[in-house]
C-alpha cells in the first residue's frame, strides 16, 4: 500500500470535527503562503482574500459576492485567531458528537455560520452605532458556538472535563460565553460579538427543535446531498434484474451476497485500524484492503 492509500485511510478515520479543523488549517495555510509570496515579490499587501472571501457588512457588496456567507467561516488571517477556534472546535466538537452524528455537526456548523453571517450584515444596517462603520467578518467562531450551544441545549448538565483537572458543566460555559459576548459589545469587534450571539442562538434553538422531533435543517441536508451528488462519479454498475429460478443466498443473488460479505469484511478491517492502527492488520487483510481500494 502506497503513501496515498495510507493518507486516504487516515482521512477516512478522521471524525467530522477533525476534518473541519483540517479544512480551516489548509485554508489558513493557502492564504498565509499566498500573502507572503505576494508581499515578497511586490512589496505590497494582497487584498484579494479580504475583498472576496471575507463577509462584508455592506448589503450591496454582499449581493455581488454572495458566496462569502459560506467562505468567511473557514477563513482566518491570524494564527492566534485560528488557534483559538480550532481548540474550541476540537473540544466542543467532541462533546457534540457524543449526542449527534456527522450530518448534524455539519448542519450546526454551516447553518449556524450562515445565520450568524446574516445577523452580522443586518446589525450593520439597523443599529445606529454600526451603520457608518466598514468592516468584514471572518473566522469559525460563530459556527463553533453553534456547535457548543447545540450540545448545551441537548444536555446542559454534561460535565466538560478539561485535561482531567477541571470539570465544569456545559450550561456554565455557555452562560459565561454569552456574558462575555454581551459585555464586550461596546468595546471589541461589535459585529463579531453579535455574530457569536447569532451562532450561539441558532445552535441552541436548533437543538431544542431536535429534542421536539423537528429537524429544521432537513431541507438544507437534502440540498447538500443533491449538490454532493453532482460531483460524485456515476456508477458503472448496471441494474441486474433477477430471473425466476436464479439461485439465491439468504434472499440475495450470489453476486449480491458476495458484495455484502466483502463490505462487512471492509468495515471490520477499518474498525480494527481505528482501534489498533494500520500496522495491526495481517498481511491478508492489507492485501484484501488494497485490492478492494482499487
Amino acid at each position: 500500500m502506497n503513501l496515498s492509500d495510507k493518507i486516504n485511510i487516515k482521512l477516512t478515520n478522521f471524525s467530522i470535527f477533525e476534518k473541519y479543523i483540517l479544512i480551516n488549517c489548509l485554508v489558513f495555510a493557502v492564504i498565509s503562503i499566498t500573502n507572503a509570496l505576494y508581499f515578497l515579490f511586490t512589496d505590497q499587501h494582497l487584498t484579494f482574500f479580504y475583498n472576496y472571501i471575507a463577509l462584508p457588512e455592506d448589503v450591496s457588496k454582499f449581493l455581488t459576492r454572495p458566496w462569502t456567507i459560506f467562505t468567511y467561516f473557514f477563513t482566518h488571517f491570524g494564527f492566534r485567531h485560528l488557534f483559538y477556534n480550532i481548540i474550541g472546535l476540537y473540544f466542543f466538537g467532541r462533546i457534540f458528537m457524543t449526542f449527534y452524528d456527522s450530518k448534524q455537526f455539519i448542519k450546526h456548523y454551516l447553518l449556524g455560520g450562515i445565520f450568524a453571517g446574516f445577523i452580522f450584515i443586518i446589525s450593520y444596517n439597523i443599529f445606529p452605532a454600526l451603520i457608518n462603520k466598514q468592516t468584514v467578518l471572518i473566522g469559525a467562531s460563530a459556527s463553533v458556538f453553534s456547535v457548543l450551544f447545540g450540545a448545551t441545549a441537548t444536555n446542559p448538565n454534561f460535565n466538560f472535563n478539561l485535561f482531567g483537572v477541571l470539570q465544569i458543566r456545559l450550561w456554565v460555559i455557555s452562560s459565561l460565553y454569552t456574558l462575555l459576548f454581551i459585555s464586550t459589545l461596546p468595546y471589541a469587534n461589535s459585529g463579531g460579538e453579535l455574530a457569536h450571539l447569532g451562532g450561539a442562538f441558532f445552535g441552541y434553538f436548533y437543538a431544542l427543535q431536535l429534542k421536539k422531533g423537528k429537524d429544521i435543517g432537513a431541507g438544507f441536508e437534502r440540498l447538500m446531498d443533491k449538490v454532493v451528488s453532482w460531483f460524485q462519479p456515476k456508477s458503472s454498475l448496471k441494474t441486474v434484474h433477477r430471473k425466476k429460478g436464479k439461485r439465491e443466498y439468504a434472499g440475495k443473488t450470489k453476486d449480491e451476497f458476495n458484495t455484502f460479505n466483502n463490505q462487512k469484511k471492509i468495515d471490520l478491517i477499518l474498525d480494527k485500524i481505528s482501534k489498533s492502527g494500520y500496522e495491526s492488520l495481517t498481511a491478508e487483510e492489507k492485501e484484501f484492503l488494497f485490492k478492494t481500494g482499487k
